[in-house]
C-alpha cells in the first residue's frame, strides 16, 4: 500500500474508533472488555504489568517508569490516555508511538471480535475499551518484556483492570470526574484501590489522610505489600535548576543523589520518587534486595519528557502549555510557575470542559495571571467562550477577562497583550485548562 493509502487507512480506522461511545460516556462495567479479552486469548497475561491510577500525575509517572525500565534494557509497552495530538500516542513500544501501519494491523486483528462482543451486548464497546484491547494485543505481538498501563478513569471498573498487575501505583488522589466517580476523596480512593490485587506490591504517592486510610485498608484486605511516599520512600531534597530541578531521592531499597529532572515542580519530583519506587518494587520485589544502579536512575530521569506538562513551546515571550484540568492539578501548576519562572507579567489562555469544576480550576490562576483570554478547544465538550468568560469575570473581574472565539485568535491576543504589558521583558503566556487545550496549542505552535 502506498504512503498515501496507508495514511488514508489509518485516518479511516481512527475515525471508526472515535465514532464509538466516547471516554466520557461511561458504563461502569468490565464485562464487555473481559469478554473481548477472552476472545483474544487474554494477551494481557503474556507480560508483567505496572498499573498506574490516581487523579493527577498518572501520565508523567507512567512516562518516568517507562524511561527507567528501558534504561534497564527492557522492551516496554506503555498505554496512556488521553492523547494530545494523535491516537497513536496512547500505544507506545520502545518509547515511540506505534506506527500507523501497526495501529491499523492491531485494529484489524481485534475488529471481528469487537463485532462479536457488540452483537452479544445491549451496549457496544466504547472507544476506550477498543483501544485498551488493541494495546494489550499489540504489546503481546511486539512482544514486550513489561507493560506500563495507565487507568483511564477510576480503577475497579476501568477497562484496563482486566489486567492483574505485579505493581500497582496510585498517584495523588483528588476530587475529579464526580459525574462518574464518588464526590469524596475516600470514595474515589476506594474505586482506585481496585487495581491493587492479592500478592501485588502497591506503591502509594503521598495522599490526603482519608485517601491513605482507604488505600491501606484495601491493601490489608487483599494481602498486598505496600510502599508509601513519605515513609518507605520519597523526595529527600530538591532544588530549582536551570531547565528543571536537581533531586535526591530516598528509594525503597537505596538512596539516589545528584539527579537532574528536566521537569518543573514539587509534584514532578514526587512523581519521580513514585516511579523509582515502582521500578525498585518491580525489579527486586523481595525485601533486602539491593537498589537500582544509580547511574541508570540518573540517565533515565535526565532524559524524561512530558509533553503538555508545563512545556515551553516558544520564547520571547515565553509560551507555556499545561494540561491541568482540575483544581488540584491547577494549584500544582500555579505553585510550579511561581517557583520556577520569574515573569513580570503572565497572560493566560484558558479553555475548559463544560463538565468540570470551572470556578475551581480558575481560582488558583487569579493571583498568577495579569489577564486571561478565554476561548474554546476542539472538543465538543468545551465550554463556550461566552459561558467561560462569565464565570471568569466572577473570579478575575471583568477588566482582566477577554474573549476569543478560536484558540489561534486567543494565543495571538495573549501574546500581544503580554508584550504590551511588559515593556522591559519578562512577559509570558500560559495556555491551560484541559488536555485537549494543551494538544490544540501544541498543534498550533508546532510542538512535536
Amino acid at each position: 500500500m502506498s504512503d498515501s493509502g496507508s495514511r488514508q487507512r489509518y485516518e479511516q480506522v481512527a475515525a471508526e474508533i472515535s465514532a464509538r461511545r466516547v471516554e466520557t460516556d461511561i458504563d461502569p462495567s468490565t464485562e464487555r472488555i473481559r469478554q473481548l479479552m477472552d476472545l483474544l486469548g487474554e494477551p494481557q497475561r503474556n507480560y508483567p504489568i505496572i498499573h498506574v491510577t490516581g487523579t493527577n500525575g498518572k501520565s508523567s509517572t507512567a512516562r518516568m517508569i517507562d524511561a527507567l525500565l528501558r534504561e534497564r534494557h527492557l522492551r516496554v509497552g506503555r498505554y496512556t490516555s488521553p492523547h494530545l495530538q494523535t491516537m497513536r500516542e496512547r500505544v507506545v513500544v520502545d518509547g515511540e508511538p506505534i506506527s500507523e501501519e501497526a495501529f491499523v494491523a492491531a485494529y484489524d486483528d481485534v475488529r471481528p471480535l469487537v463485532d462479536m462482543v457488540d452483537a452479544d451486548n445491549e451496549i457496544a464497546l466504547s472507544f476506550f475499551e477498543v483501544l485498551t484491547a488493541m494495546a494489550f494485543a499489540a504489546f503481546a505481538d511486539a512482544p514486550v518484556d513489561v507493560a506500563v498501563v495507565e487507568v483511564g478513569m477510576g480503577g475497579a471498573w476501568d477497562a484496563t483492570n482486566v489486567a492483574d498487575a505485579d505493581v500497582a501505583v496510585v498517584t495523588p488522589i483528588a476530587i475529579d470526574h464526580t459525574e462518574f466517580l464518588p464526590d469524596t476523596v475516600e470514595g474515589i480512593a476506594e474505586e482506585k484501590a481496585g487495581i491493587i490485587k492479592p500478592d501485588s506490591i502497591a506503591v502509594l504517592a503521598q495522599q490526603q489522610v482519608p485517601a491513605a486510610e482507604t488505600l491501606m485498608r484495601h491493601v490489608s484486605e487483599v494481602g498486598a505489600r505496600v510502599a508509601r511516599e513519605g515513609l518507605e520512600f520519597g523526595v529527600a531534597h530538591r532544588d530549582v535548576a536551570v531547565g528543571g530541578q536537581s533531586l535526591a531521592l530516598k528509594g525503597v531499597r537505596s538512596g539516589y543523589e545528584d539527579l537532574f529532572l528536566p521537569l518543573y515542580g514539587a509534584h514532578q519530583a514526587g512523581n519521580a520518587a513514585v516511579a523509582v519506587a515502582a521500578v525498585e518494587a518491580f525489579a527486586a520485589p523481595v525485601e533486602g534486595d539491593e537498589g537500582l544502579d544509580p547511574e541508570l536512575i540518573s540517565s533515565a530521569l535526565a532524559a524524561v519528557d512530558t509533553p503538555g506538562r508545563l512545556e515551553i513551546l516558544r520564547r520571547s515571550p515565553t509560551v507555556l502549555v499545561d494540561a491541568a484540568h482540575n483544581p488540584a492539578g491547577m494549584a500544582a501548576t500555579v505553585e510550579t510557575v511561581e517557583e520556577a519562572f520569574s515573569f513580570t507579567g503572565l497572560v493566560g489562555v484558558v479553555a475548559i470542559m463544560a463538565d468540570k469544576d470551572v470556578e475551581g480550576i480558575l481560582e488558583p490562576l487569579e493571583p498568577l495571571l495579569t489577564e486571561v483570554v478565554v476561548t474554546r478547544n476542539s472538543s465538543p465538550r468545551s465550554l463556550s467562550p461566552e459561558q467561560l468568560g462569565e464565570i471568569a469575570e466572577g473570579v478575575f473581574g471583568a477588566d482582566r477577562v477577554h474573549l476569543a472565539p478560536r484558540m489561534d485568535d486567543a494565543i495571538d491576543q495573549a501574546v500581544n497583550r503580554s508584550e504590551e504589558s511588559s515593556e522591559f521583558g519578562g512577559a509570558g503566556v500560559l495556555i491551560t485548562g484541559s488536555v485537549v487545550t494543551a494538544g490544540d496549542a501544541r498543534h498550533l505552535l508546532g510542538g512535536e
